[in-house]
C-alpha cells in the first residue's frame, strides 16, 4: 500500500489532497520558494496527527508541518514532502479567566484568540500585521515575536504548556498550566522555536492578561535614533513600564508607503527623519477614566511628556490619536512593513537584533559597508526598536552578490554583539548564516538533540541546521 493509500484509509479521502489540489501548500507567502509535496494531509485532532506520523516513520517519508503560511524564511519548504496542514486543530478549547490562561489547537487563528480573550476582558498580548492568518502553531514553531515583545516578550515567555506529536507518532503531553515547573529539562522551551524539526507541536495552553482598559498611541518624530531611546526610557519610567510598543520607521519607508498607498497621510506636516509609533497600555481606573475634560489620563500624562521633551529639543513633533480611527491610521503604516520591504523583486531581508544602546551604530556601520559593496544600494528599515529587532531589508543594484551584502550586515551585527535571526526563524534562509556564525559546540548540541528526537530525520527535514 502507498503512503497516499495509507494516509486516505486513515484520514479519508478528502482529508489528503494531491494534484492542483496542493496549489495553496507549493509556495510561501514570499513566492520565493516553491516546491511540489507528495500529498498534503488535514487531520483534525491530535489522535489523526499521530496516525499521520506513524505512516510516515515506517515509510521513512518526510513530513512538513504548516500553519497559517505567513512565514517569511522557507520554514515549509515540503518538496517531495506530506505537508501536514494544522488548519483544522482550530478549537479554542478553554478560557479559564481566574488563571488568565487559555487552552488551544495549534490551528487557532491568530485574530480568533485575539476576539475570544477580550470578549473575557482579557488578552492574548502578541500581535504583528499577520495576526488575520497566522496561526498558534506557526507562532510557536518560531518563537514569534511581534509589536509588544518590549512588554510582554516572545511567544515562548507567553506558553505555559504544549502538546506535541513525536517523529514516531507518540503524544508528548507537557499541557501544564503552571507558572512553576521545576521537574527536570524544560522540553517545552525546547520545542518552541524549533520550526517543527523536532515533534508537531499540536495544542497548547498560554498566558492571557488584562486588556488594557485604554490605549495612548502617538507619532513622534525625534532627531535620531538614540535621542528616541531618551524618550522610551522617559515614558517607562513615568508610565511604569506601560509602553506596548516603540517602533521606528525612517524616512525612506513612510516615503515608500506613501507611494504605495497613495490615500494614506503622512505622519507629520513635513518629512522627518526618524518617525516613532508608541502606544501605551493600562488598566487601572484611575489611568484609564476620562476626567470631566474627556481626556483619558495616560493620553494626558503622554501629552505631558511629549510637551517637555519638545521643549528639551528631544522630540521635533508629535500627534496624539484622539479617536481609534487614527489609532488604526498609524498602525496601518507599520502593519504594512512586509508589503514595503518587498516591494521591489530582489529584496534581502535581514531580521537582526543588536542590544538597544547599539542600534543607531548598526545602522551607521550596516550603511556603509553595504555602499562600500553597491553604491547604489538601497536600504528599506523598520524597526521595533524598543527590544532591538530591525528589520534591515536591502534593494541591491546589481553590483555585489547579494550574498556578500548579507555577510556584511551580518558581520556588523556579530561585532556589536547581536543575532542574525531575531523573530523570523531560520528555515532556509539563514541556514548559510547558522554555519557562519553559530557556534560549532553549539550547532553539535543542537544535531544531537534532532537525532534523539527524530532519528530518521523526516521532520521537516533540510531546515534549521545546516
Amino acid at each position: 500500500m502507498s503512503v497516499i493509500q495509507a494516509l486516505r484509509g486513515t484520514l479519508g479521502e478528502d482529508r489528503v489532497l494531491t494534484g492542483d489540489d496542493m496549489a495553496a501548500w507549493s509556495t510561501d507567502w514570499t513566492g520565493r520558494y516553491r516546491w511540489t509535496p507528495l500529498c498534503v494531509v488535514r487531520p483534525g485532532s491530535t489522535e489523526e496527527v499521530c496516525a499521520v506520523m506513524r505512516i510516515a516513520h515506517a515509510a521513512a517519508v518526510p513530513v512538513v508541518p504548516v500553519s497559517g503560511h505567513t512565514g517569511l524564511a522557507g520554514g515549509t519548504h515540503g518538496d517531495g514532502a506530506v505537508m501536514l496542514s494544522l488548519e483544522r486543530l482550530n478549537a479554542i478549547e478553554e478560557i479559564r479567566p481566574e488563571a488568565r490562561v487559555a487552552v488551544v489547537g495549534a490551528g487557532v487563528v491568530l485574530s480568533a484568540l485575539h476576539e475570544a480573550a477580550e470578549a473575557q476582558g482579557l488578552s492574548f498580548p502578541m500581535t504583528f500585521g499577520a495576526r488575520g492568518s497566522a496561526r498558534i502553531g506557526g507562532l510557536l514553531a518560531t518563537n514569534a515575536g511581534g509589536s509588544n515583545v518590549l512588554r510582554y516578550g516572545n511567544t515562548r515567555d507567553l506558553v505555559l504548556g504544549l502538546e506535541a506529536v513525536t517523529a514516531e507518532g507518540r503524544v508528548l503531553d507537557l499541557m501544564t498550566a503552571l507558572h512553576k515547573n521545576n521537574a527536570g529539562y524544560d522540553l517545552r522551551h525546547l520545542l518552541i522555536g524549533s520550526e517543527g524539526t523536532l515533534a508537531v507541536i499540536t495544542r497548547a495552553v498560554l498566558k492571557l492578561v488584562r486588556q488594557p482598559r485604554a490605549h495612548a498611541t502617538a507619532m513622534v518624530a525625534a532627531r535620531s535614533v538614540s535621542e528616541a531611546l531618551v524618550l522610551l526610557n522617559r515614558l517607562q519610567d513615568v508610565s511604569g513600564g506601560a509602553v506596548e510598543a516603540f517602533e521606528y520607521m525612517p524616512a525612506a519607508y513612510m516615503d515608500t508607503y506613501l507611494a504605495l498607498h497613495p490615500e494614506a497621510r503622512a505622519p507629520f506636516d513635513s518629512p522627518q527623519a526618524v518617525n516613532i509609533l508608541l502606544e501605551l497600555g493600562v488598566t487601572a481606573p484611575r489611568d484609564s477614566t476620562p476626567g470631566e475634560d474627556g481626556l483619558v489620563p495616560v493620553t494626558g500624562s503622554l501629552q505631558e511628556t511629549l510637551a517637555e521633551l519638545m521643549e528639551q529639543g528631544l522630540v521635533l513633533d508629535a500627534v496624539v490619536a484622539r479617536s481609534e480611527t487614527q489609532r488604526a491610521e498609524m498602525w496601518a503604516r507599520r502593519e504594512a512593513a512586509a508589503e514595503v520591504s518587498l516591494s521591489r523583486l530582489g529584496a534581502l531581508v535581514n531580521d537582526v537584533a543588536v542590544p538597544l544602546d547599539a542600534v543607531e551604530a548598526f545602522l551607521t556601520e550596516a550603511g556603509a559597508r553595504c555602499r562600500a559593496l553597491d553604491p547604489d544600494v538601497q536600504e528599506m528599515v523598520v524597526a521595533h526598536l524598543g527590544d532591538g529587532n530591525v528589520h534591515y531589508a536591502l534593494w541591491p543594484s546589481g553590483a555585489a552578490e547579494g550574498g556578500a551584502l548579507v555577510e556584511a550586515v551580518e558581520e556588523v551585527v556579530r561585532a556589536l554583539g547581536g543575532t542574525f535571526s531575531a523573530e523570523h526563524g531560520i528555515g532556509l534562509h539563514k541556514k548559510a548564516s547558522m554555519a557562519r556564525h553559530r557556534d560549532p559546540v553549539a550547532l553539535e548540541a543542537m544535531r544531537a538533540v534532532k537525532t534523539a528526537l527524530d532519528p530518521k530525520g523526516i521532520l521537516n527535514p533540510g531546515k534549521v541546521l545546516p
